[in-house]
């Protein structure tokens, strides 16, 4: 049975990809912050009745709790073949550019790349073993007419430059690892405050397409592949 952590899967856009390799017969272990809302994530998974889910404890803010993450793994999931980096906090959403706090841009940047760095580093080990996958949930950083938080859209640009980097040198080094970003497009999730709109998706929706791309029998190293793009009028 495959087995796959998916950070931040106890809700939105996580959630509907653990609910998709659940139903492909996956092994998924549901990284979240909060035990509670992580194991009532579980709970609900396991009534699909296929596969198979766990609750493990993924807190990115914290590299004592990450190292410990890495640690349980090494020792009860030595067979990880997937690593979805879809956990993130949005920052200040509603400031300008030159008003953004350096503190709002330092605990965005905490989450959305220093932790998932330090999280993806602490498991090539067991990923190279197993010829395994990375797939870092992204967005597009180049400003556009609808919305450009600065803090949010900085941490993702340096997430998405370790993804870039981590591709090249893999196959630089022959590092059986591919590693991709994938861009969602518009859904609807409490990171834009449950934002319904035309041309906007449900979190099943594209949890259904995000794990499509392990079974198009397609090398995706290095790719920015984006789910639903945002068209601008």
């Amino acid at each position: 049975m495959n087995k796959a952590l998916v950070t931040g899967a106890n809700k939105g856009i996580g959630y509907g990809i653990a609910k998709e390799l659940i139903k492909r017969g996956w092994h998924v272990l549901v990284g979240a912050r909060n035990k509670e809302r992580g194991e009532a994530a579980v709970n609900k998974l396991n009534a699909i009745g296929k596969g198979k889910v766990e609750y493990l404890k993924v807190d990115l803010s914290n590299y004592t709790v990450i190292a410990s993450t890495c640690e349980e793994i090494k020792d009860k999931h030595s067979d990880l073949k997937l690593l979805i980096n879809n956990a993130g906090i949005p920052g200040d959403m509603s400031v300008l550019s030159y008003e953004t706090q350096l503190k709002d841009i330092i605990e965005t940047t905490q989450v959305n790349f220093f932790g998932t760095f330090y999280l993806c580093q602490g498991l090539i080990s067991i990923l190279s073993k197993n010829n395994g996958k990375i797939i870092n949930i992204t967005v597009p950083t180049s400003t556009n007419p609808y919305w450009n938080p600065l803090a949010y859209k900085a941490s993702k640009a340096a997430q998405n430059c370790m993804s870039e980097h981590f591709a090249f040198d893999f196959q630089k080094n022959n590092i059986p690892i591919e590693i991709y970003t994938v861009h969602p497009g518009p859904t609807t999730t409490d990171l834009n405050g449950n934002m319904s709109l035309p041309g906007f998706h449900k979190p099943d929706e594209v949890g259904k397409k995000i794990v499509d791309l392990l079974y198009d029998e397609q090398q995706h190293q290095g790719e920015f592949i984006e789910i639903y793009p945002i068209v601008a009028e």
